[in-house]
């Protein structure tokens, strides 16, 4: 019999649940900010640095600055130096609801062996380039595909995928209303 102990996905669970119950008491120091500066280098490539945040009402770091680097594709008539900003949206998503995929697993003792999403966006480019002022410039629609192999039936496994889509930012963000602000400095 596999007890919740022997299983290892990576992640750690009682920490989570810990942060849950001190933040619970604490609401404050839930409130987090995250930052990203973008700089833009020539024609449509740009890259973002993220590397400070705050939350646990202090300032934060991440261990290294990290960078991505964004482009259109030559067939856009650019270089081609990244992927599109719009295909890290699916990035973004889809590193979320895999990680949600892992932690539930670890918290309901189901121990994995693989997992992949794959994500894809339906685009019709029109909007974004002026020329059919109906069409809107963000995605139609968004598919995530996940392909898990892991010590559980099927209906454990779909429920990893539903708990991880409860639970997931990127995918909250996505689904409801953000408030956006835009302004020069």
């Amino acid at each position: 019999m596999t007890t919740i102990d022997s299983i290892d996905n990576g992640v750690n669970v009682q920490a989570l649940l810990d942060a849950r119950e001190a933040l619970k008491s604490a609401p404050e120091a839930a409130q987090f900010t995250w930052r990203s500066t973008t700089r833009w280098e020539n024609g449509v490539h740009t890259t973002s640095t993220v590397k400070d945040f705050a939350g646990l009402g202090a300032e934060q770091s991440h261990k290294a600055e990290h960078e991505f680097v964004a482009d259109h594709p030559e067939v856009f008539a650019a270089e081609d130096h990244g992927i599109t900003p719009i295909e890290y949206l699916l990035v973004g998503l889809g590193s979320c609801l895999t990680a949600g995929v892992a932690s539930v697993a670890q918290n309901r003792g189901i121990q994995l062996r693989s997992v992949e999403a794959t994500v894809e966006g339906v685009h019709d480019i029109r909007g974004i380039l002026g020329a059919d002022s109906d069409v809107r410039n963000g995605y139609n629609g968004i598919k995530v595909t996940f392909t898990i192999d892991a010590d559980a039936s099927k209906e454990d496994i779909e429920a990893l995928v539903a708990q991880s889509q409860k639970r997931s930012a990127v995918f909250d963000a996505l689904t409801n209303p953000t408030d956006v602000t835009v302004e020069v400095a």
